[in-house]
């Protein structure tokens, strides 16, 4: 078992940053793809970005120059850094790890509780 918590959600204002945190705990998840969605009310769960366990990363088109995910082994933490933020951006966003390389929320067999980031025009 893995268990996932985010931190670092809030209230920013349009052209603001956040920086997303994902730890993990519990079995460890090194190996494992770690991924960050985003689910706004009303819209089905989104993709955002995702990071082997061996640093590669892959973006969803719209986050591309504006998101960058990392990862730090040795803290068993992935971080999601949003620059430029815009109200459309406003969601809940979920970390959540797999054992395969997808953007496939199906995959992921591990999820966080999700931390709200909204973002004001």
């Amino acid at each position: 078992q893995v268990q996932l918590v985010e931190s670092g959600g809030g209230l920013v204002q349009a052209g603001d940053s956040l920086r997303l945190s994902c730890a993990a705990s519990g079995r460890t998840f090194t190996t494992y793809t770690v991924a960050w969605f985003r689910q706004a009310p009303g819209k089905e769960r989104d993709f955002v970005a995702r990071i082997t366990w061996t640093g590669y990363t892959y973006y969803a088109d719209s986050m591309k120059g504006r998101f960058t995910i990392s990862r730090d082994n040795a803290k068993n933490t992935v971080y999601l850094q949003m620059n430029n933020l815009k109200p459309e951006d406003t969601a809940v966003y979920y970390c959540a790890a797999s054992v395969v390389i997808t953007t496939s929320p199906l995959s992921y067999s591990y999820w966080g509780q999700g931390t709200q980031v909204t973002v004001s025009s």
